[in-house]
């Protein structure tokens, strides 16, 4: 087998500015050669199964996210096509020479891992803090990714998989679970009161775990009715449906400012997870937290953010927390302990809810067009493609 087909972005056929999706390709099969690359002998070729599309993919789907990292890196590596995606599930089937020795993964293991390939080398990492690794590559973004049947990929960003734990399909999406995790992890929750502003899958996994850590009210918020039904269903104790604003505005919503603080008794939350991304969201969740609150900034989004009335930031008390990807690999134990522990019911209701048990929402690999999955994205929050 010299090629197999990929998912990807093309720099030269596909114009950023009025292209948009994943177009499937055929590119070279992935192979170690640890003459012409030494880093090969701590690579492996993992045989993919099942891959989840991100809100990061969605982004560079409709060409939001990601544009400078993507080209320069493609710039740098000679390459004019980049492999998408890293969210995945996969079974190892070739190693090179060191990675037994040093990692212990061997030919045959069942595999997740984190998208962060991180250089080991700068003072974050040497400290423990590779999430915010000065000189990283992503999967899929400034690296070639795994939206493809093989893939190459750093051993040392690998994590077994016991699929008597955890179902392949949601192994899959450990990646985005553990995000969650992590934002959770930043604040003690037990007994607070906690709004989620954006419900897409990340935000619902936040739903579940802010329930699971003790938080004594939840209210998610979103646009979709769909995903607000769904996190009512995971756990949510109050949901508010709210109007999607004009790009350009630069004013928090007044009707939800209102509504959180008849359900807060005039107080505001305590913590507020921020997980869509856009301007208007950041100022709502800066609106809605109580004098001395917390919030987690995870929505991304490219360009300017502008905040009207900063000092409130500081006369309120404010602590802002930015979380990135997922502490290596920390995070990854919570999460598997987390999905492992049938008394929380977490593994099922993500299955059962958020993945409808696989009706309509896993595609299989050679099923995939563009218009198919543009179809699936709209209907569902959480796609995954099985190969």
């Amino acid at each position: 087998m010299n090629v197999i087909n990929a998912l990807t972005f093309d720099r030269q056929k596909d114009d950023w500015e009025t292209s948009t999706g994943f177009i499937k390709r055929e590119t070279p099969m992935p192979m170690l050669d640890e003459q012409a690359d030494p880093r090969d002998a701590i690579s492996v070729i993992v045989e993919v199964r099942y891959v989840g599309v991100c809100g990061t993919d969605r982004g560079i789907w409709h060409r939001q996210v990601f544009r400078d990292l993507i080209s320069k890196s493609m710039e740098q590596e000679g390459k004019t096509q980049r492999i998408l995606g890293h969210e995945f599930m996969g079974k190892v089937i070739q190693v090179g020479s060191q990675v037994e020795n040093i990692y212990g993964i061997q030919a045959g293991n069942d595999v997740s891992g984190d998208s962060h390939v991180t250089c080991g080398k700068c003072f974050q990492c040497r400290v423990g803090e590779e999430e915010v690794c000065l000189d990283q590559k992503i999967l899929g973004i400034s690296l070639d990714g795994i939206f493809a049947s093989y893939a190459k990929l750093p051993a040392k960003n690998l994590w077994q998989v016991d699929q008597e734990r955890i179902r392949p399909e949601i192994a899959a999406i450990l990646d985005p679970f553990g995000n969650a995790i992590h934002c959770c992890s930043k604040v003690d929750l037990k007994g607070k009161r906690v709004a989620i502003l954006g419900c897409g899958p990340i935000g619902l996994f936040t739903v579940l775990l802010t329930r699971a850590f003790g938080a004594s009210k939840i209210i998610a918020v979103d646009v979709a009715e769909q995903n607000l039904r769904m996190a009512k269903e995971l756990g949510a104790h109050e949901t508010i449906h709210i109007q999607k604003p004009a790009q350009a505005s630069l004013s928090a919503d007044s009707e939800l400012l209102a509504h959180i603080q008849k359900l807060t008794h005039n107080k505001g939350v305590d913590v507020a997870f921020e997980m869509a991304g856009p301007n208007s969201s950041v100022l709502n969740a800066l609106e809605i937290t109580r004098s001395g609150g917390h919030i987690i900034l995870f929505g991304l989004r490219d360009g300017d953010f502008q905040i009207p009335r900063f000092k409130n930031i500081v006369v309120k008390g404010l602590t802002l927390h930015g979380v990135i990807g997922r502490q290596i690999f920390q995070t990854w134990q919570t999460s598997q302990r987390m999905l492992s522990d049938k008394t929380n019911g977490i593994q099922e209701k993500i299955w059962r809810v958020i993945l409808k048990e696989g009706k309509d929402t896993i595609i299989p690999f050679d099923h995939y067009t563009k218009e198919l999955m543009e179809q699936k994205m709209t209907q569902h929050p959480k796609i995954i493609l099985k190969f």
